[in-house]
């Protein structure tokens, strides 16, 4: 780990600063999207603009470094989210901010690619799944700490939006600034998205159903905040428990599915996940319950996105994983795209509960098709199945392929000792 900290500190650090800005621009257009009157539908539009521009980016921001390098591309995307951030409230119409989110998403995707490259580079083969593994704790820490700098300010004025748009400009700075060198850049073409849906009929329902869910938390949970009625300290928490309950319950669930039939693990966690949507769906006026809610939701769900990764490479060879991951990525992006139009749209039918009716929906339906899909073949030996690597669903492309390797890498080792004993 010291290792790992000693090469990549200043990646790292540049991270957390971006998802601390990346976490406070969603929650702060949440609740200033209230303040300024937009509609529901309106702001579901807005929040979906980011996965649409993510989902675009990460298939063209390999070729940006390709074409004009690392550093380039670094310092460009992140230029424009700190531009976009503080030109939010000068523009307080629901156009402008969802042209913004979609430039935002693209910006994102093409820096999280880039910085994910360069500490694919920094590891080694023998601290690689340590530098995932803390990498992806960074982001969620700067995702949580995000919401403790809602209560600096308010909302309805300027100085929210000013700082996001420091703490980017900032995050680039030690990044480019480091001595480490720039990687040579590499891709696997994907899968088609038929034969992945062939290779395994669950990773490929489930991911599309996850993404529809992961956008309802990350892009519609300030605005059903705002919708019903809590204060911003309120919805601060609100959106914090969700990513607490994430990294609390990540790495027991994986190690879990590596003893057990994945698709009884996968169906007892969208089940726990739909159950804390109901609580929230009917007990959401009470605000710790509310919270018990979000952390159910937050701490099955995001796991869901390694186990269906992870279930989906048991019937894959070694050489087909990084393949496969990039398709698995863009089936879980269009469920994002679609995840918080329909959330607003059923919110502003029946109101703020519709949020987590929509969560308890996609879940059921996830739980009942791995359900279905238990009976349609034998799960593989716990012994024949490959090893569980943490992933967020906010991750690139890249980070997902670099957590195949550690998985591939993983599965050797394994396959060595067994030989060995």
């Amino acid at each position: 780990m010291f290792s790992v900290l000693s090469s990549a500190w200043a990646l790292l650090l540049g991270m957390m600063l971006l998802q601390v800005g990346n976490g406070m621009q969603g929650t702060l257009l949440g609740v200033r999207g209230q303040m300024e009157g937009f509609s529901t539908l309106e702001m579901s539009l807005v929040m979906s603009g980011y996965f649409l521009g993510f989902l675009f980016g990460s298939r063209k921001a390999p070729d940006m470094i390709r074409r004009v390098g690392h550093v380039r591309v670094f310092a460009a995307l992140a230029s424009m989210i700190s531009a976009v951030m503080i030109l939010y409230p000068a523009f307080a119409n629901p156009w402008a901010w969802g042209v913004g989110r979609v430039l935002i998403g693209f910006c994102f995707s093409g820096v999280y690619v880039t910085a994910e490259s360069w500490l694919n580079n920094a590891a080694t083969n023998d601290n690689r799944g340590k530098a995932l593994s803390l990498y992806m704790i960074v982001q969620m820490v700067g995702i949580v700490s995000a919401q403790a700098l809602m209560l600096t300010a308010d909302p309805g004025g300027f100085v929210l939006f000013i700082i996001p748009s420091v703490l980017i400009s900032l995050s680039f700075a030690p990044i480019l600034l480091s001595i480490s060198p720039t990687p040579a850049f590499d891709t696997t073409k994907p899968m088609t998205l038929r034969e992945i849906m062939k290779i395994s009929p669950l990773g490929c329902v489930g991911m599309f159903l996850l993404g529809g869910v992961f956008a309802a938390q990350f892009g519609m949970a300030a605005v059903y905040g705002a919708e019903a009625g809590l204060t911003v300290g309120q919805i601060s928490t609100f959106v914090a428990t969700f990513y607490v309950g994430a990294m609390l319950v990540q790495y027991p669930l994986g190690w879990l599915s590596d003893r057990m039939d994945r698709r009884l693990l996968i169906l007892i966690a969208a089940a726990i996940a739909a159950l804390g949507a109901v609580i929230g769906m009917a007990l959401g006026s009470v605000f710790w319950l509310l919270l018990v809610a979000a952390f159910l939701v937050g701490g099955m769900s995001n796991p869901l996105y390694s186990l269906l990764i992870a279930y989906t490479n048991d019937f894959l060879g070694s050489d087909d994983m990084a393949a496969a991951a990039g398709g698995m990525v863009f089936i879980n992006g269009l469920g994002a795209v679609f995840g918080p139009i329909i959330t607003g749209w059923i919110m502003g039918v029946i109101g703020p509960s519709g949020y987590f009716l929509h969560i308890a929906t996609l879940c059921t339906m996830m739980a009942a098709y791995a359900a279905y899909r238990m009976t349609q073949r034998a799960a593989p030996s716990a012994d024949d199945t490959e090893s569980y690597t943490a992933v967020m669903p906010s991750a690139s492309p890249m980070a997902v392929t670099y957590a195949q390797e550690v998985a591939m890498e993983a599965a050797e080792e394994n396959d060595v000792d067994g030989q060995a004993a």
